[in-house]
């Protein structure tokens, strides 16, 4: 079975795939000092818990967050005896090589996000995930990254605005009633909200016309299926577009390999 792990600024998920499916997806927290003996016993308890049999052969990693790296290769080794594959590093070969400038570091989500969504989609697709920053891929017909555009995540900006503003409360992003609030509370989830529609609205249009093709925009992300009650936003909304990814870049390994 694979163990696919994607570690965020925010959350890191493990799912335990067994080729077909996914077995289970678990959350935590991210925490670059945890250790690898840590890992270990959250995800071990929380397996035996939904009475999974994990036998782990094999481990892939996305991580945003550089510091975690190092445990989380040292979790696969010691307790599954395997070496992980990294998305990003020299020996992880994607489906279709990313054209961008020349020595571009590219986030391993984005990259991710596009093996999965140009896996189920084809490609001319624009990549909208709505992470702790909003992030805007655009995919080639090949299925190749070719660049794109990051904003300010919706929670970010949330605790931005709560910090700045010290009589602005911290608020939860919800589908206001009215685009005109009446009170403080109401005018900010109409600002956050309607602003987000507008942000991702106005970008995706941009994109669309710079690209000079025909475009399908797929929303991914916890805040994707929220947003799309606003407009029509997205062609398509997929819940779990990072975790396929990860499958699809490790098959793509072992049939390279």
């Amino acid at each position: 079975m694979l163990l696919a792990i994607d570690c965020g600024n925010t959350n890191t998920v493990f799912a335990i795939w067994d080729g077909t499916r996914f077995l289970c997806t678990l959350r935590t927290s991210t925490h670059h000092a945890r250790t690898a003996d840590a890992y270990f016993t959250w995800f071990s308890t929380l397996v035996k818990h939904y009475g999974i049999d994990a036998r782990i052969s094999d481990v892939i990693i996305s991580s945003t967050v550089p510091r975690v790296v190092f445990n989380l290769r040292v979790f696969a080794d010691r307790f599954f005896g395997c070496r992980p594959l990294v998305v990003g590093r020299p020996d992880c070969a994607l489906p279709v090589a990313p054209r961008v400038d020349e020595g571009t570091q590219i986030g391993p989500d984005r990259l991710v996000n596009t093996a999965g969504a140009h896996d189920r989609h084809g490609g001319d697709l624009i990549v909208v995930d709505f992470g702790t920053a909003t992030t805007f891929d655009v995919v080639a017909q090949d299925g190749a990254y070719v660049g794109g555009a990051i904003a300010p995540g919706v929670n970010l900006s949330l605790e931005a605005l709560h910090m700045a503003a010290a009589a602005l409360p911290h608020i939860d992003v919800t589908t206001p009633d009215r685009v005109i609030g009446t009170n403080t509370l109401d005018c900010m989830q109409s600002g956050v909200f309607w602003g987000y529609i507008g942000l991702v609205q106005g970008i995706c249009d941009r994109i669309r016309a710079e690209y000079g093709r025909p475009m399908r925009v797929v929303g991914t992300g916890g805040l994707a299926p929220l947003f799309a009650q606003g407009e029509r936003l997205f062609d398509i909304i997929e819940d779990d577009l990072t975790m396929h990814g990860l499958t699809v870049i490790h098959a793509h390994n072992k049939t390279k390999g």
